[in-house]
């Protein structure tokens, strides 16, 4: 199954600067990746391309074309944004504190350590080394902290950390040398040692024009000579100023402070214009769009970026991710709708195809642990930490049932049959499964048996059968509605960890603590075969383990399992870096995603350095960190994630990378992985592979052209299946003409309706021909039925898939309809008054 990276949902934003391309484009770090969000569309993407460690710095050219990304190990990546691929490579010695293209595109500059780099941006040529250095400045006395161009490219501004300001002239000429004004010379003041005010000067004599050089020296000519033009006190003692961002069309200042509120002025005489506080922490950076009428802000200790627009004082963009781990994942029946449970005691809900979260649920009082879609999509379930199984209303976004225990139970595990009248929840403590009513609420049974935590819980699709899984080495079967409780009982050898029931209801499979999945017959009772997963699974060795990746026994096993829709593979994931996909049939490793090469979490690495083991540790988890705020990015984010309880192994500021939950589409074209970093969307890329399904010397895309041209629609649209290209497939399907749709239809052969039925479902999402569309799903309804029925497991994944564009664009057209419904009605009603 060719899957590729398609988003990221759910991480928070941590730090680092934001940037906005070509007015609406909205470019954030997200951990080691980029996130790019567009504000007009309300959709947000994130770049397939991974740094090695979590991105400090961004910049973005004029034109929007390029990206230049520096991590905590100074190393950059130059992107090209559109194709969302690495052009180049580049590392840097000291550490960088800014970064900035050029106005005209054609330099940047990078501030690293003392010094002040100018390289040549490299552009789409390919060349050996493409990064070329012009010019490094070296008359710092202390580190720069910011940077900025003049909009002629040919000055620099640099603010160091010994608060004064140089202004930097870049000779482009050949004979030319260094140009620089008189280090130590102040330009522009600093924060003072408060924080808390800020300086406007102003040279005098300059008119305008660039000064000539000494061609001896480098140094000008005109001596320059500045003066304090206005001192402003922003009176938000004792916090500090920590963003800025200057618009120079509109002449404004828009400052954020530590206490969360931000201010917006007018220049020069710093008249306040807005002062507003938007949270009680540290706003990280704060940016102007191009036009000036969006400010965007990011507050790294609550994930959360905003985009205000200051003239009507309302929210463009409020997306927040989840702070901690995220613990369960749920699809809806029609793949529209993601739901995400995580430590931070919330549920979020997703858009798949836009990545945005509409709706928020914060009642639990503890950690989400379980989330289960009812077959109607407008109904989820919860199960918590905090003793509570609720549902809440996806129209109305409210709680409106909660499921309790007569005492209170920690639940991790959630299920509810097929018609949605029952719901059941395994817990962690009293290792029992408690069984409601949906419509009344009211607890109908308690079925115990279990010794250990029931973690695994599922109805069979087929039947009322319960299953559930326990540390306690069994899987047991429930029958709920005729009362006659446990009816079956699977023993293990080691420790049951999960449960997953295959699409059809014939197979059960479960990890194992050794590593193992085991397959069983859940009718006849009896074990089909296992699968060995542990060396598959093996990779990666944490700081503090004594032992390498390939002798530790420590996770090397699947905590999470998912059947694809037609379970002819599965998923498997735990803690590691890996998640596996087996072909169930042949128990096979068909393929092995790593989910992340971020080396800020514990745990990527195969091998360690030795010369990072010290007599008080690894290196990496001392904490000699002088400051909490430096270089613009909050180090100490991550740190005190959870209480040291006692016996427990201290990881501070080092996330361990694992996969707690796995989900696949109801479609089948898509997967979602619950990860350290945030939830990972796998889509399947079917763009560059060339799969004919019953090839012959006759069948070539000149041979579907000349078909297409002679008018033969029949013969052009099989040619097209059999060769599998889904351009041509598509092509084919638009040239029938309506009348002879009913003929064409019914003329292809069973064996490429699958193909057929996905190529319908995404030109729903694409095609303006609606009506000609939906007549092609009607007829080949009418002449395919049985067989459809017949093999419904084989045409689930399509089916759904179609289901999901005709849901999509019915709900679409709903919205449209009753809008001009209601227009009409009251132009008609002025019309009558008049």
């Amino acid at each position: 199954m060719n899957y590729r990276f398609q988003n990221l949902l759910g991480a928070p934003y941590r730090g680092g600067n934001a940037v906005v391309v070509n007015n609406t484009l909205l470019i954030s770090p997200v951990g080691n990746r980029v996130s790019v969000t567009d504000l007009l569309k309300s959709e947000t993407i994130t770049l397939p391309c991974q740094a090695s460690t979590n991105l400090r710095r961004i910049a973005a050219s004029p034109d929007g074309l390029f990206l230049f990304t520096v991590d905590e190990n100074n190393r950059c990546l130059f992107i090209n944004l559109p194709r969302r691929a690495v052009l180049h490579r580049l590392s840097i010695k000291y550490p960088v504190a800014d970064a900035k293209f050029s106005p005209d595109g054609r330099f940047i500059a990078v501030a690293a350590g003392k010094l002040l780099q100018i390289w040549r941006s490299p552009g789409f040529k390919k060349q050996f080394f493409p990064f070329e250095l012009i010019k490094t400045f070296a008359d710092c006395n202390d580190r720069i902290t910011s940077l900025n161009w003049s909009p002629d490219s040919d000055y620099l501004v640099v603010g160091s950390k010994d608060l004064t300001v140089r202004l930097l002239y870049l000779n482009k000429g050949k004979n030319k040398k260094n140009g620089y004004d008189s280090p130590g010379t102040p330009v522009q003041g600093q924060n003072g040692e408060d924080g808390n005010d800020a300086n406007l000067r102003k040279r005098k004599g300059f008119d305008g024009k660039v000064d000539e050089l000494d061609e001896e020296n480098g140094r000008y000519l005109h001596k320059m000579k500045w003066e304090l033009l206005k001192k402003n006190l922003f009176m938000q003692t004792p916090a500090k100023l920590t963003a800025c961002d200057y618009h120079k069309g509109l002449d404004m200042v828009v400052v954020g402070f530590s206490n969360g509120v931000f201010a917006l002025y007018q220049m020069p005489d710093f008249v306040c214009i807005h002062l507003l506080s938007i949270s009680r922490e540290k706003i990280t950076t704060a940016v102007f769009n191009g036009l000036g009428n969006w400010l965007t802000f990011g507050c790294a200790k609550l994930g959360q970026l905003l985009v205000w627009e200051w003239k009507s004082e309302s929210y463009i963009l409020k997306q927040q991710g989840h702070y901690f781990d995220v613990n369960c994942l749920a699809y809806s029946q029609d793949s529209q709708l993601l739901a995400t449970g995580a430590d931070d005691n919330k549920i979020k809900v997703w858009t798949v195809s836009s990545g945005f979260c509409f709706v928020t649920f914060s009642e639990h009082t503890n950690a989400v642990t379980a989330l289960h879609f009812m077959a109607s999509n407008h109904c989820l379930l919860s199960a918590s930490l905090d003793g509570t199984v609720r549902a809440w209303d996806l129209f109305r976004y409210r709680n409106f049932r909660t499921f309790v225990t007569p005492t209170p139970k920690q639940f991790v595990s959630l299920a509810s049959d097929q018609s949605g009248e029952v719901i059941c929840a395994g817990t962690l403590d009293s290792f029992e499964i408690f069984v409601w009513s949906m419509k009344t609420g009211r607890l109908l049974d308690v079925l115990s048996g279990h010794e250990g935590p029931v973690h695994g819980l599922m109805f069979s699709p087929t039947n009322a059968i319960l299953a559930s899984s326990s540390w306690d080495k069994t899987v047991r079967l429930w029958d709920i509605f005729e009362g006659k409780g446990g009816v079956e009982k699977f023993d293990h050898t080691h420790d049951v960890l999960t449960l997953v029931y295959r699409p059809d209801g014939k197979q059960l499979a479960c990890s194992t603590l050794d590593g193992q999945i085991h397959f069983w017959d859940p009718l006849q009772g009896l074990e089909m075969f296992t699968i060995e997963g542990r060396r598959d699974i093996a990779g990666g060795r944490l700081m503090t383990d004594r032992r390498s990746a390939a002798n530790s026994s420590a996770g090397k096993c699947f905590t999470t399992l998912c059947y694809s829709a037609d379970g002819s593979y599965i998923l498997a994931g735990g803690s590691s870096k890996y998640i596996c996909m087996y072909d169930v049939a042949d128990q096979v490793l068909l393929r092995r995603f790593q989910i992340t090469h971020n080396l800020s979490l514990d745990g990527v690495l195969d091998f360690l350095n030795s010369k990072n083991m010290t007599e008080a540790g690894p290196l990496g988890l001392i904490d000699d960190y002088n400051s909490d705020t430096e270089e613009g990015v909050d180090k100490q984010t991550r740190d005190k994630l959870a209480y040291d309880l006692p016996g427990s192994m201290p990881n501070h500021g080092r996330p361990i990378v694992r996969t707690k939950c796995l989900r696949i589409a109801p479609t089948g074209r898509s997967w979602a992985a619950a990860t350290t970093e945030g939830v990972l969307l796998y889509s399947m890329d079917e763009s560059f592979i060339f799969d004919p399904t019953d090839l012959d010397m006759d069948v070539t895309p000149e041979a579907v052209d000349a078909a297409l041209k002679d008018g033969q629609t029949r013969r052009a649209l099989i040619l097209s299946l059999r060769l599998n290209e889904d351009t041509l497939i598509k092509k084919s399907i638009i040239a029938v003409a309506p009348a002879d749709i009913p003929a064409v239809a019914s003329s292809v052969p069973f064996r490429y309706l699958q193909r057929l039925v996905e190529a319908l479902a995404d030109l729903l999402d694409k095609c303006p021909h609606l009506e000609f569309l939906l007549q092609w799903c009607q007829e080949l309804c009418k002449a395919h039925g049985n067989s459809i029925q017949q093999n419904s497991r084989n045409l689930l994944p399509a089916l759904k898939s179609l289901q999901k564009s005709i849901t999509r664009l019915h709900q679409d057209l709903a919205d449209t309809c009753s809008s001009n419904e209601y227009m009409l009605r009251y132009l008609c009603s002025m019309g009558n008054k008049r």
